[in-house]
């Protein structure tokens, strides 16, 4: 199966999101501060804080969600030149290989330790940090994405 693809900023960004939402670290953080905020606007309504206290608060909650919203995942596709070229994929038994003008790269399917499914992409994960996005966009038709799915299904452990 061999698929081709290039990326859309708009739906890479919300797959940068995705993966930064996903991972457990940043889950474990982001439910931290929304109970802390939940807890400090109760203390405030309850005038157990003072308004100063809140809006401190309320400032880390914000700056927190900006950063992983928006300035996060833009970092990431400002620094990679990835997300600016085309590419062929092609899955067979043993392997994959990613082509491109400038060469190709091939992987044993043992390369990946994982992979998960997001709207509009297949992240393929190598390590907890590094990962490869394949656009659901490359597949031809619905089928294409089906067979594709269970080809990673059956070659990787899904997270």
């Amino acid at each position: 199966m061999t698929i081709y693809f290039q990326y859309e900023k708009g739906q890479v960004m919300q797959a940068l999101r995705y993966h930064f939402i996903s991972r457990p670290e940043i889950r474990i953080m982001l439910i931290v501060v929304n109970v802390f905020a939940i807890g400090s606007i109760t203390l405030y309504a309850l005038k157990k804080i003072t308004a100063m206290a809140f809006l401190v608060g309320s400032s880390l909650w914000i700056v927190l969600m900006i950063s992983f919203w928006f300035v996060l995942p833009m970092m990431v596709y400002r620094r990679a030149a990835t997300f600016k070229h085309s590419f062929s994929m092609d899955f067979g038994e043993t392997m994959f290989t990613l082509s491109h003008e400038n060469g190709n790269r091939s992987w044993p399917w043992e390369a990946l330790s994982t992979f998960l499914e997001s709207p509009h992409f297949f992240h393929l994960y190598f390590d907890s940090r590094s990962f490869f996005l394949i656009p659901k966009s490359g597949c031809a038709d619905k089928e294409e994405i089906n067979e594709l799915r269970t080809l990673l299904k059956e070659k990787i452990r899904k997270k």
